[in-house]
């Protein structure tokens, strides 16, 4: 069965439920796109991977590459190989240096891992048959412009955006407004750039 190369195009809110999302997967070498619908958790992990945001604790997905990493385990690809009453499975393909390791992921997971790891995203033709989609010119102009959701997602734009002035004023206000959690993670974004 063919594999097919998929990007990450978008991710937007779930037309079918308020409280999730959907990463749009556009086929490299084609028309196609095929929407995975994953949860808030999942969403903001491969956002802040795709913004190149740097949060102050590692998240799960980070700590995982980071225990990859340290171990010598590159995770070579990732393959959304099933899809079965609407769910998507996904499998990541690792080299430990000797062997390929296979592992069963869900899908969201993988995304979130291959984002981290900038490897590519194959699913299967027949997935891409089921379950893929052409998109009318409107729609994927939509899509083409929700590309910037990912930061609507974390609701935080990048520290690493705004000049020191503009990180100044947003720390006033939020320590006015008592936003502490927030102006912690400001105020290290000013003191890196301190240092450097």
């Amino acid at each position: 069965m063919r594999k097919i190369e998929l990007d990450v195009v978008a991710l937007t809110h779930s037309v079918t439920s308020s409280h999730n999302y959907a990463v749009i997967l556009g086929e490299v070498d084609g028309d196609r796109k095929l929407p995975v619908v994953i949860g808030g958790f999942e969403a903001q992990a491969i956002a802040v991977a795709m913004e190149k945001m740097i949060p102050n604790r590692p998240l799960t997905h980070d700590l995982f590459k980071n225990t990859l990493d340290n171990f010598g385990i590159e995770l070579r690809e990732v393959i959304i190989n099933n899809l079965l009453d609407g769910i998507f499975y996904a499998q990541l393909i690792c080299w430990d240096g000797t062997r390929e390791v296979i592992i069963d992921s869900r899908t969201s997971d993988s995304i979130a891992m291959a984002v981290r790891f900038n490897c590519p995203i194959f699913t299967m033709e027949n997935i891409m048959e089921e379950a893929g989609m052409l998109l009318d010119p409107e729609e994927e102009k939509k899509i083409t412009m929700d590309r910037a959701a990912a930061t609507k997602v974390t609701k935080v734009k990048a520290f690493s955006d705004y000049s020191i002035d503009e990180l100044n004023e947003m720390l006033n206000k939020v320590l006015s407004e008592e936003d502490y959690e927030q102006a912690a993670k400001i105020r290290d974004e000013i003191n890196k750039r301190a240092e450097s």
